[in-house]
């Protein structure tokens, strides 16, 4: 056969043929994950960002990289412990995967240490922003600091001894530490001690106060970092005795919370005591300085690692995901020039917002257009008294939820107010606990989701009295109904009063509240079930199309594509011929330019200024072109164990405006998209024939206001021809 000619053009079934079950042709989770956040920490060599926004991505390098092992890498973890044999569909065992882990990632370790000293702290210093050592301090600032310790930091700080008659200390999940070797003075016995450094509750870069150097340059800023002033002040903590030395260590722990639901009698205090075990879980990672004593190291390494792999010595600064707090720094020159999202023309009469929505569906890009149009949409609400109910669902509000607040108002305005509130988001628990709690003693309907599953859907839907009977309003989005993240995060929602639409998402309310077990639904596709047999099925229909006509197109634009049996279903349509296009920010399984069995599918990432975010879901269907949005990636997760909604676009001037603007100016991103080769390593996009570099997301941000501003069907013309995908 010859392996340039589409496979299933001859008609061959390959639904269950071995050549698909090849591990070479999967990527490893983990792995792919990794060069995900390799794209993070390109993003702080990039000198087109403003300086500390570089801090910014080196902070973000590192807090991904603690969830990582907290989560991912603890799960390997107990996989070994379980002895669990069973490899992904790349084949890797899970011993191999770590091993894999600690190869790939210590470079990049070593790479942003690298960065750190090398190059933002010289441009940070040309900049007026000094990081001191204490040995860099004049004679005064130690003067000054040492006062400070003595007053601020010196009493909450407590030495623990650790010897034969001291047990070693209880190290907790990500606490920033000092290892002190101390002697008698005169002695030669080695005395062993651990101070907690208290970086909650001081700033872990200090501003020093004072200078013997005469006045600094206007905006001038000297900082250090609080562990190097304890460590040099550590003869009060230790009076008669000598200091030796003292090494920065952190230890990572298992931070996945496991909720036997079916034995909880509440599920809401099982998370609430769960949260509480987060912090003592067996250790995945210890980070050590890298000029730490092997003694040391020895007995840390005795008392906590388990596994191999598990130390990782360090040259900078460790627990770096701290630097965020240099974003505090009143320093707008070094930041992103500030940008305030749109609001398009007819949403900008908050009173006629339902009046809106019900002549036509409305669409918000976010963070280029405004999150707020969906909180009016609520405020109104709560004030309309036409307005009879209002049900959400509720994943990751963030601390000071304006969307929570117009619930509680709508309660007090006597709506009936439902509320599925997700208790198991991950590392929003506590958050999610506060809030549930707040709603039921305001009395919402609150309700915890459903056993088993986390609810991960992004709806709302308001239903309201009107002249010519009820209408039911709806918001569904991409992201989560949280107004901080919706500014960094790219996310579109859609507004619709749609009677089909409306009666899905009221019966899916019924189905997550009470013992519905409706699945007859209009329009929405829905997980766990639902979703796969949906997106299988467009995806065969484009085969089909290939088959018969030759135009089978598919685009996706996803976070992360995982899933086994979807992996397949898109090889089977490139061997088939149809043309495949997926962006997919994060985790990407599926392994492009494979002859023969991917060469129809190309691969790109986006990692830049904003987070991309959406899902859009793009299947050419012969001309009639179905665009789905909603908050499922092609993970197994998403399809098995969540309760998530792709809807469709039905509205044609929007499923039009994401056609043959939204998927292809990121498509076409020159400036900041990578695309995946074979080999499993991402290449930067170059631009061809000098044409100018396209960065998508500051494309969005000059031009997506002056879109939504105009009355006609037509965008104005702005230099990139938009010819739709």
């Amino acid at each position: 056969m010859n392996r340039d000619e589409p496979l299933l053009a001859e008609g061959k079934s390959l639904d269950n043929d071995s050549i698909l079950q090849d591990p070479s042709y999967y990527i490893n989770r983990e792995l792919s994950w990794l060069q995900f956040n390799r794209h993070v920490l390109d993003e702080a060599k990039d000198k087109s960002h403003p300086l500390l926004e570089r801090v910014k991505f080196l902070a973000i390098f590192s807090n991904n990289l603690d969830e990582f092992f907290m989560i991912r890498v603890s799960g390997l973890h107990r996989q070994l412990d379980e002895g669990v044999l069973k490899a992904p569909p790349d084949g890797l065992t899970p011993a191999r995967i770590l091993d894999k882990i600690y190869e790939d990632l210590f470079p990049l370790l070593e790479e942003q240490v690298t960065v750190w000293h090398d190059e933002i702290i010289p441009e940070l210093r040309e900049h007026g922003i000094v990081i001191h050592t204490y040995e860099t301090l004049d004679e005064q600032q130690k003067r000054e600091l040492r006062t400070y310790f003595i007053k601020e930091i010196f009493p909450v700080l407590t030495p623990l001894a650790f010897d034969k008659s001291h047990p070693f200390p209880f190290i907790s999940n990500l606490a920033l530490n000092l290892a002190i070797i101390v002697r008698e003075r005169g002695g030669e016995e080695d005395l062993f001690a651990r101070i907690k450094i208290p970086n909650k509750l001081f700033p872990r870069l200090l501003k020093i106060p004072g200078t013997d150097n005469g006045p600094r340059a206007p905006g001038g800023i000297e900082l250090i970092f609080l562990e190097d002033v304890i460590s040099s002040n550590l003869d009060l903590l230790f009076p008669g005795l000598e200091v030796r030395a003292s090494y920065p260590f952190r230890v990572t722990r298992d931070a996945d919370i496991e909720i036997e639901e079916d034995e909880a009698d509440d599920l809401l205090t099982a998370v609430e005591e769960s949260v509480g075990r987060r912090w003592v879980g067996v250790p995945s990672r210890i980070e050590v300085s890298s000029w730490m004593d092997q003694t040391v190291c020895g007995m840390m390494g005795e008392k906590l690692v388990k596994h191999p792999h598990m130390f990782y010595r360090i040259a900078g600064p460790i627990g770096m995901a701290d630097l965020m707090c240099m974003l505090d720094l009143d320093r707008p020159d070094l930041k992103d020039a500030p940008f305030v999202p749109s609001i398009p023309k007819a949403l900008e009469n908050e009173k006629a917002i339902f009046n809106v929505i019900r002549s036509r569906d409305i669409m918000l890009f976010h963070p280029y257009e405004s999150f707020q149009p969906v909180v009016n949409f609520l405020n109104q609400a709560a004030k309309d008294p036409d307005v009879l109910a209002i049900k959400m669902t509720l994943y990751r509000t963030g601390t000071r939820s304006p969307i929570v607040r117009a619930l509680l108002d709508a309660r007090e305005m006597g709506k009936a107010v439902s509320v599925v509130v997700e208790l198991k988001a991950r590392f929003d628990e506590e958050n999610n606990i506060g809030w549930a709690k707040a709603l039921e003693h305001a009395g919402v309907h609150v309700v915890f989701g459903i056993m088993g599953l986390k609810v991960h859907s992004k709806l709302c839907l308001v239903v309201r009295r009107e002249r010519d009977g009820i209408v039911r309003y709806v918001h569904m989005g991409t992201g989560n109904y949280n107004a901080s993240t919706a500014r960094i995060y790219t996310d579109i929602g859609l507004f619709t009063a749609n009677p089909e639409i409306g009666s899905d998402v009221s019966n899916l309310f019924n189905s997550l509240t009470g013992y519905s077990r409706y699945m007859a639904y209009n329009h929405l596709l829905v997980s766990p079930k639902y979703i796969r047999r949906g997106i299988i099925s467009l995806i065969e229909r484009e085969i089909k199309r290939q088959q018969e006509y030759r135009d089978g197109r598919i685009v996706l634009k996803l976070n992360a594509i995982q899933d086994e049996e979807m992996i397949q279903a898109l090889y089977r349509a490139s061997m088939a011929g149809v043309k495949i296009e997926l962006q997919v920010r994060g985790i990407c399984c599926l392994r492009p330019g494979i002859k023969g069995i991917s060469d129809n599918i190309s691969v790109s990432t986006i990692v830049g200024r904003f987070l991309e975010h959406s899902r859009i879901y793009y299947f050419h269907n012969g001309g009639d072109e179905i665009v789905l949005l909603g908050s499922s990636d092609l993970m197994p997760r998403n399809l098995n164990r969540r309760v998530e909604v792709l809807y469709p676009v039905l509205d044609s001037g929007i499923k039009k405006e994401i056609i043959s603007e939204i998927l292809p100016i990121h498509m076409r991103d020159t400036a900041k998209a990578r695309v995946l080769g074979s080999d499993g390593i991402y290449h930067p996009r170059k631009s061809t024939n000098g044409d100018e570099l396209i960065n998508a997301q500051e494309w969005f941000l000059k031009h997506r206001g002056i879109w939504n501003q105009q009355a006609a069907d037509e965008p104005e013309e702005t230099g990139i021809e938009r010819n739709g995908i």
